[in-house]
């Protein structure tokens, strides 16, 4: 292409303008002639200050427009369109949009300034939404490739290189800069430390605990003295608090090119998912700590195709990472508990440990209804293959079932989608996945449900001299069902009962209590969702070696509710015994039964199209 004007669009925080700095210099060295211009957001422009990358920044605020109602006032819709006029007016002959289209209204807020230019080549990624592209690079979600992998392959659209060894990250450095460094930090070989991640996503923060012992350790180690970066609301004052060795405050003292510099005479850094830890991604000898926890560390990670290795630490949570993955922006801000970045100790990163957050599967699922796994097994065979658990494996399984409800809440609920994604086993509990398999082409042998799981768990564990642990369900019932279960089975071993609740502020007592039991068999009954969430979140940290929601389970076992008949069981009419009893749920069961026969009949095994690529490939 004989192109003079380009203009490349990534309008975003610090972090995401320097992974799209090595597709800048890609295009510099395969457009030498051209005029390379960068649309950004105000503060992150400085990153490109001295890099030769563009020959102009421009800034906007669209992070101003993030609704409808915001883009629709007089005001800020004047002060858009006179900006695009402004681009229109620049002629550029291509737009390349370094932005992956993860919403509807992004879709719509990027086309608009990407046709607005008048430009007649626009390159970027398509999943769907880049009808406004000419030349596009398939999107596989995020982490399918590191984000700086996407935007050289988009950038490779105008026939530039996509070589990563060949590009690194770029951030502008001065001399003045490395002046102001060097009167600050006399000697080199810092350990730094960033405790922050943005005032957008406090979900990405490590505990200032953990930082402050990862620093001491390596402090200690090379014999060197910490510095303290970032900005103000990192956490800094907890950080200091927990600090027992000398420190240089550099805490909201530098621009981005003296963070740079300062980082230049650092051996070590330690810090979260954040535009600091890019900077420090650009540092080639500088060697790098980071712990990941709700955020996408396939995505994220620091891009280094050439200089040292980077260590990410994260401590096995099954439902990380929950933001921005497959298609979907998922939990942006992480949940409430934050259990994947508080679960990880200090010596998992200075280890430089990585556990894998996504189990890998011991069978491939028999298939998959609106893109939840569903395996193919009877009672005796889960039971068979308890056993081979508990006798075998060095960490916890989640076993969860799956009914239609189940299936079409997941649907809607990105994070309660990527469990099942993610759990060694999902058995049918419902007879509507029966009707949806056989409509797929396979048959299921049995219903295997979390009610019937609990007693013949118990038979086996009985003879086989397996441990449970009951936690859940109203105060007292998980007591009266042990009691209940030992009348029946009197080998049994229930080491434990707790009634408790999902709540943040509880799970860490409460995994301490069950790990004390010494119990091989976890039963959580919090009701789904609830129960494989709090399962999720805590399997990693807990010492049995099976874990299953069961729902009701313990109050039909203690008496508190009465099941349904057994011939209504096997004619799969247990959901309408239970609506005759909770007729309260027939607004539910009406909502989401019809629309999951008609979205099997529509879509049969795939799964909305903002969720594909969750949950990775069945091992």
């Amino acid at each position: 292409m004989n192109l003079k004007r380009i203009l490349c669009i990534k309008i975003s925080d610090i972090g995401d303008l320097i992974t799209v700095t090595p597709a800048l210099a890609a295009l510099r060295e395969a457009l030498p002639h051209a005029e390379l211009d960068v649309l950004t957001s105000a503060h992150a422009a400085p990153i490109l200050d001295g890099t030769r990358l563009a020959d102009q920044v421009l800034t906007f605020p669209l992070r101003a427009y993030e609704r409808a109602a915001d883009v629709f006032k007089p005001s800020a819709l004047r002060r858009l369109m006179a900006f695009i006029a402004q681009l229109r007016a620049r002629r550029y002959q291509a737009v390349l949009l370094f932005h992956q289209l993860s919403t509807p209204f992004g879709a719509w807020k990027h086309a608009m300034l990407t046709l607005g230019t008048g430009a007649p080549v626009r390159a970027g990624l398509e999943n769907g939404r880049g009808w406004f592209l000419t030349h596009k690079v398939a999107d596989r979600g995020f982490g399918a490739f590191h984000q700086a992998a996407y935007w050289l392959k988009v950038a490779a659209l105008l026939g530039a290189s996509d070589s990563p060894e060949r590009f690194p990250l770029r951030v502008g450095i001065s001399e003045a800069d490395r002046a102001w460094a060097a009167q600050q930090l006399p000697e080199s070989g810092y350990v730094a430390v960033h405790s922050g991640s943005g005032a957008l996503n406090v979900a990405r923060r490590w505990t200032p605990e953990g930082f402050a012992a990862a620093a001491t350790h390596f402090a200690q180690h090379l014999g060197t003295s910490i510095v303290l970066i970032g900005g103000i609301g990192d956490d800094s004052e907890a950080l200091r608090a927990h600090l027992r060795l000398p420190y240089r405050d550099l805490i909201a003292k530098t621009t981005l090119g003296q963070l740079a510099a300062v980082l230049e005479r650092c051996a070590v850094f330690i810090g979260g998912d954040s535009g600091v830890m890019h900077i420090a991604a650009a540092i080639p000898h500088l060697a790098l700590y980071t712990p990941f926890g709700a955020t996408n560390h396939f995505a994220w990670q620091a891009w280094r195709p050439q200089g040292r290795a980077a260590v990410i630490a994260r401590s096995g949570v099954l439902c990380s990472p929950c933001a921005y993955i497959g298609q979907s922006v998922g939990l942006r801000s992480g949940c409430a508990a934050r259990t994947c970045m508080r679960a990880l100790k200090p010596e998992g990163l200075i280890k430089g440990e990585s556990r894998l957050a996504i189990a890998q599967r011991e069978r491939r699922p028999a298939l998959e209804v609106l893109g939840v796994p569903i395996d193919r097994l009877t009672f005796a065979e889960l039971l068979d293959q308890i056993g081979h658990w508990i006798r075998e494996a060095s960490s916890a399984r989640l076993i969860c079932t799956a009914n239609p409800e189940l299936v079409m809440l997941a649907q809607r609920d990105v994070l309660f989608y990527t469990i099942l994604r993610r759990c060694a086993l999902v058995t049918a509990d419902g007879v509507g996945l029966l009707w949806a398999a056989r409509r797929l082409g396979v048959r299921l042998p049995e219903r295997v449900t979390g009610s019937d799981s609990l007693p013949l768990i118990a038979e086996r564990a009985a003879q086989a001299g397996w441990r449970l642990f009951l936690l859940g369900a109203a105060e007292g019932v998980a007591a009266r069902a042990a009691a209940r279960l030992r009348e029946r089975f009197p080998r049994l071993q229930v080491v434990g009962t707790h009634s408790g609740d999902p709540s943040p502020e509880a799970e860490d007592g409460i995994v301490a209590l069950i790990n004390a039991s010494g119990a091989d068999i976890l039963f959580v009954a919090y009701g789904s969702p609830q129960q494989e969430k709090w399962l999720a979140r805590n399997l990693a940290r807990l010492q049995v070696k099976v874990a299953l929601g069961v729902g009701g389970a313990f109050d039909f076992v203690a008496g508190t509710a009465q099941r349904a008949p057994l011939w209504m069981r096997r004619l799969g009419l247990e959901w309408f015994h239970r609506l005759l009893r909770q007729p309260w749920r027939w607004r539910r069961m009406a909502s989401r039964l019809p629309r999951f026969v008609w979205l099997v009949l529509w879509r049969g095994a795939r799964p909305p199209r903002h969720f594909e690529g969750i949950g990775g490939q069945y091992g």
